[in-house]
């Protein structure tokens, strides 16, 4: 009896180790042998590519490529990151394995179609904006009607401003513009009314504005959408699945109240969503390939995703962006982490 038991223990242990081995993807293990994750953010510089809408969202992107290079390397991870100055760019690098992740891209048809590339869930609603001055009387998008909106001609932002007010029924007069800080002077000296952006640049544009910032307002109203998403190559599942689950576990954090302070208090917790969550109930990890640790070393790097969200692009940054969109579904907005089961 004693050596059939022993047996079944070493067999489940071969089963285990196969299961492990199994697991470990080329992108995983190119990753470990190099001791780093080779991770790529996109900075948009306007003046060099008209594509983007987007504003730079830097610091939110490092926290990405850092909660997923310690869910890997684990709490002393190493990671590269590495500048694009625009989406293409970005894309470019990651199609030809200059970098394994990046931090954020854009889901969208032309992305996402036969080139490749998967995505992560949203972890940014970004979306196209007015941001509008005040002083003119301007309070929603229907006060613009017969007023000048600047915006950066021959893109795709003037495209949806155009399908945005033909569906509002509000005739405006369109004041394109090839250079950035010329139409936001155009807007500080009231030769416009308001200009169009995704939210992540005129959150950055407010900031130039100083003193006078407080007779500008950024509306909720969504001309388009914009989401970011992070991004990979397609041909390694289990890679795909790193990425995937590392946004879940941060969404998941802030659903059940878990952040950096209370981490430990909370793997006493009898909650087994939070359990699994934290490694506390074993085996979850091995299913990535991880250790059961790998998502308590998350939150421990960068706190859940609302605490990153806050310090990187809200309330505790330089954007000051309200949350919307991207508050947890139990607060009105989008975020919903899958379940951990």
């Amino acid at each position: 009896m004693i050596r059939a038991s022993a047996l079944l223990f070493l067999t489940l242990l071969l089963i285990a180790g196969l299961t492990s081995r199994a697991h470990a993807g080329a992108t995983l293990d190119r990753i470990r042998a190099a001791g780093s994750l080779p991770c790529g953010i996109n900075i948009e510089e306007p003046e060099y590519s008209t594509q983007d809408a987007h504003g730079n969202h830097a610091v939110f992107d490092t926290d990405i490529c850092k909660a997923v290079a310690v869910a890997v390397l684990g709490p002393n991870a190493k990671f590269t990151v590495m500048s694009y100055r625009d989406e293409q760019d970005a894309l470019k690098a990651l199609k030809s394995g200059e970098i394994a992740l990046l931090a954020t891209a854009t889901p969208n048809y032309i992305n996402s179609a036969n080139k490749g590339f998967g995505f992560a869930r949203p972890i940014f609603y970004d979306y196209q904006a007015l941001f509008v001055n005040k002083t003119m009387g301007v309070a929603t998008p229907h006060d613009l009607a017969g007023k000048k909106i600047c915006f950066l001609g021959g893109t795709e932002i003037e495209t949806q401003l155009t399908s945005y007010m033909q569906r509002e029924k509000i005739k405006f007069l369109p004041f394109p513009f090839q250079e950035e800080g010329e139409m936001e002077a155009a807007l500080v000296t009231r030769n416009c009314a308001a200009v169009t952006a995704d939210v992540s640049q005129l959150g950055y544009e407010r900031l130039g504005f100083k003193s006078v910032a407080r007779n500008f307002e950024i509306l909720p109203d969504v001309v388009a959408k914009d989401p970011l998403a992070p991004a990979y190559t397609l041909e390694d599942t289990q890679w795909a699945a790193i990425v995937n689950w590392t946004v879940e576990a941060l969404i998941q954090a802030e659903e059940s109240g878990v952040t950096q302070a209370n981490l430990e208090e909370m793997k006493n917790s009898d909650d087994e969503v939070i359990r699994r969550l934290l490694g506390v109930h074993r085996g979850y990890g091995g299913f990535l390939g991880l250790d059961d640790a790998w998502a308590a070393r998350v939150i421990e790097a960068v706190g859940n995703y609302g605490e990153m969200f806050e310090r990187d692009l809200g309330s505790g940054s330089v954007m000051k962006l309200a949350r919307g969109a991207n508050n947890l579904w139990t607060k009105g907005g989008l975020m919903y982490a899958l379940p951990i089961r």
